[in-house]
């Protein structure tokens, strides 16, 4: 075989790969926006008071039977934001949503828009939530190491 030909047949594999990829992206969105609607139309605020957060294996978490039996094989693996909350006379374990996991304050009350377990936004009850500290980038760590040695 020559040269020519086997950069022809990688170059037919890799679009080959590229047009199946993009048809699963395309489906996988599809399936995201559906499961967006539904947390949107099933979604109620409530105030509770935060107990523990934590990132668990969902079969450490304390959630439901049911709810573990439905998750898929490969997500069983990882490691969800689970929080437990007390909601009225109740304490529940609830899985929070990865943009606001970080903002969610201990041992503190909040309003909380949720979906079924799942909550997807926290507001202070008393006053604004206090934002994270954000981590410092790699470059400016670097520049404040160089301007503390020049001083």
């Amino acid at each position: 075989m020559k040269v020519w030909q086997v950069l022809l047949i990688i170059l037919v594999i890799l679009i080959a790969v590229l047009v199946v990829l993009y048809f699963l992206g395309k489906r996988a969105q599809k399936k995201q926006e559906e499961n967006q609607a539904q947390i949107e139309a099933a979604k109620q605020t409530v105030n509770m008071l935060i107990i523990d957060k934590k990132r668990l294996r969902i079969k450490e978490s304390g959630l439901p039977q049911m709810v573990i039996d439905q998750t898929p094989k490969l997500m069983r693996r990882t490691k969800l934001p689970i929080v437990k909350a007390k909601i009225g006379p109740r304490i529940m374990t609830m899985v929070a949503d990865e943009k606001i996991f970080d903002l969610i304050p201990l041992k503190k009350e909040v309003k909380a828009t949720i979906s079924g377990i799942y909550i997807t936004d926290v507001r202070g009850v008393r006053g604004p939530l206090e934002q994270p500290k954000q981590k410092e980038k790699f470059f400016r760590r670097m520049k404040n190491k160089i301007a503390k040695k020049d001083k």
